[in-house]
């Protein structure tokens, strides 16, 4: 199965505010007229929004794809989409009707999810599979919301034998950092990736070696800048009240696609340990009998 290249709409919505002026420039351009730039060279793009060709290159780069031309299949691929991704979030309205609610939760979700795929490379996926299939140790560093992510990984990790541990308070963070190895994987999550925890918690272990895996929103930050394995979900817009909501659902998602990931590498072994751990955790339950 074929699959069309997208998610250059999503990609420049989710950093624009982060550029510099001149890539912004070229960006809010090709946004507002999406349908023309894709038949447009490079040259020509350059001449209508007013800055150079190198900026241009340097935009697409900073979506981290390989130059101009992908950028415009990516933006082709949105178009092609039936529903625009981009501006697709809906307002939740704390007065509307319960039915508007679950609505309006629930497409924002969806979107968070379709959104992600966009900005998600399957070859950093593969790479974060494999140094936690590897690792000795796997830390997960989460605070807040992020802590929740934390723990499903670890409940994830621990069901196929793996020794993992996540920690939300700041402390614990730092002192099993301090004492990683380069054996040894530190995951952090951070929607914003600038939390100053999370900074801290890598910076430190990434000084004793450790593999460092990032799960931020699209686009540079601290933490994803401290990564060698950057993970990324979709960037939701400021102005909906459940970003957090939809956000923590997509990171959900991305973990459940890094698991099954490491699962389907080894499936033999894996198998026979997840049974292991249903069959554990099936004796704890009532019969339906």
């Amino acid at each position: 199965m074929s699959f069309m290249l997208n998610g250059g709409l999503v990609s420049l919505q989710a950093i624009l505010d982060e550029l510099k002026p001149s890539e912004r420039k070229v960006a809010q351009f090709i946004l507002a007229h999406p349908e023309d730039v894709v038949k447009l060279s490079v040259q020509k793009l350059a001449e209508l929004s007013g800055v150079s060709e190198a900026t241009i290159i340097r935009l697409a780069r900073s979506l981290n794809m390989k130059g101009y031309q992908e950028l415009k299949l990516r933006i082709a691929g949105d178009l092609n989409k039936q529903t625009s991704a981009v501006g697709s979030y809906q307002e939740i309205m704390m007065e509307g009707s319960v039915d508007s609610i679950m609505q309006a939760v629930s497409w924002n979700n969806i979107q968070s999810i379709q959104d992600t795929l966009s900005v998600l490379s399957s070859e950093e996926v593969m790479r974060a599979a494999d140094a936690l299939s590897r690792a000795r140790k796997i830390d997960v560093y989460g605070v807040g919301a992020s802590a929740v992510i934390a723990d499903d990984i670890k409940q994830k990790l621990s069901r196929i034998n793996l020794w993992c541990e996540a920690y939300s308070d700041f402390h614990a963070q730092l002192t099993s950092a301090v004492n990683l190895t380069e054996q040894d994987v530190a995951f952090g999550i951070s929607y914003s990736g600038q939390t100053e925890d999370i900074i801290q918690s890598l910076t430190e272990a990434k000084q004793q070696g450790a593999t460092i895996i990032s799960l931020t929103k699209f686009g540079s930050s601290p933490v994803a800048d401290l990564a060698s394995i950057r993970l990324f979900t979709s960037s939701v817009e400021k102005s909906v009240r459940s970003g957090a909501m939809a956000s923590r659902i997509a990171q959900l998602n991305v973990i459940d696609i890094l698991f099954i990931a490491m699962v389907s590498r080894k499936q033999e072994d894996v198998i026979l340990l997840l049974e292991k751990t249903r069959v554990a955790v099936s004796r704890t339950k009532r019969s339906s009998n």
